[in-house]
């Protein structure tokens, strides 16, 4: 009798024992997600990675060496077009630049007086002449001895020499005036490089000088960014980058602002490829520049490239492959079977497939499930 009765309770044991793993290894190991494939429209999305940049970025560089004195803006400012940015030391320009206006001045009223000389001469020889003409009659006819005619002739011709030579000086006064007024141009040409003016609306992004700081010609200052110009140079893998055209709409989602999704547009495909990554450049520019931006921020860009109505769609993470067929794990009865399909469009989380019709009952594994295999009895 206690042979039978510890019988009965190993089999207990065993039932119970076979109950719990059914329910608890079996069932969960065999209980697949399922999905039904669903009607509409697929919006087909290439996405890529990339980095804040801008297409016109402008180095603000020295023209000529020198100290800096002063500088009005600074990293992360707001600049406008014409506003002045560094101011240099001039030494002693400003004092040749007044030494030249004066040689002006100078020039201008020797020039004057020279020309009042002139007039006064010329009004000497005007005389001179008259004199000149009367005793040459006077002569002529024996009423003036040769001596008067000689001084009256000689008179006329000095004064004639000193009418040329006064007129010469007028034309060197006039070189002597326009000389030092180029000369004049020349230092304000060259004072002026000493004056650093901002050449776009911008925003300065770096700064790597600093006051009384003595710089070289061409030495950086300032970078400022235009941000009319200001997008995210994205790069998509060659092989889904052939149909991406300029002015097709965008998805940006700025790595500071993971929450926010800013709307662009595509500027630029650039025309070559990188022989090392098989990737393309693509810039994609905001539709509204987030202010402030930071160049160099890691972005997600998602291109809307084209858009396929009334399709049949499923999970991409559905999709699977047998052997060499493309296809979905689908239930029929209560076992599993392998549906190839054709896919038709890829979207971010969704595909559009043909082969399969909306009433099929898709099949999902886990990690935690058995994998599928044809015939897999599956709840």
């Amino acid at each position: 009798m206690i042979k039978y009765k510890n019988y009965f309770i190993a089999l207990l044991i065993f039932v119970i024992i076979g109950f719990v793993f059914y329910k608890k290894v079996y069932l969960p190991k065999t209980t697949y997600e399922k999905f039904t494939p669903i009607q509409g429209d697929l919006q087909v999305r290439i996405f890529g990675i990339g980095n804040l940049g801008a297409k016109d970025i402008y180095d603000i560089t020295a023209q000529t060496g020198g100290r800096i004195l002063k500088l009005h803006t600074d990293e992360g400012k707001w600049v406008k077009k014409g506003e002045l940015l560094v101011e240099i030391d001039p030494v002693d320009i400003p004092n040749l630049i007044e030494q030249a206006r004066i040689g002006i001045q100078k020039a201008q009223s020797e020039a004057n007086a020279t020309k009042k000389e002139l007039q006064s001469l010329q009004a000497q020889k005007k005389l001179a002449s008259v004199t000149y003409k009367r005793y040459e009659r006077l002569q002529k006819a024996s009423f003036a001895s040769k001596a008067e005619y000689d001084k009256a002739k000689a008179d006329l011709s000095s004064l004639t020499a000193q009418i040329a030579a006064t007129k010469a000086h007028i034309v060197s006064a006039k070189l002597e005036i326009k000389r030092t007024q180029e000369s004049l141009q020349a230092l304000q040409t060259k004072l002026s490089r000493y004056h650093i003016y901002s050449p776009v609306d911008g925003y300065v992004i770096s700064k790597t000088a600093q006051r009384q700081q003595t710089i070289l010609p061409s030495q950086p200052i300032f970078k400022i960014v235009d941000p009319k110009t200001v997008w995210i140079k994205t790069y998509i893998d060659e092989k889904i980058s052939g149909t991406i055209k300029i002015g097709q709409q965008a998805t940006i989602m700025l790595r500071s602002h993971p929450e926010h999704k800013f709307s662009g547009v595509v500027k630029r495909v650039v025309a070559q490829s990188d022989p090392v990554t098989l990737e393309r450049e693509v810039d994609v520019a905001f539709r509204k520049l987030p202010i402030p931006f930071y160049v160099n921020e890691q972005a997600e860009v998602f291109i809307n490239t084209h858009k396929y109505h009334n399709v049949l769609k499923v999970p991409a993470k559905l999709l699977t492959y047998n052997q060499t067929k493309t296809g979905v794990w689908v239930k029929k009865g209560d076992k599993a079977h392998f549906e190839e399909v054709k896919v038709i469009a890829h979207g971010d989380k969704e595909i559009a497939v043909d082969g399969i019709d909306k009433k099929t009952i898709l099949l999902s594994a886990t990690p935690q499930n058995k994998p599928l295999k044809e015939g897999l009895k599956v709840h």
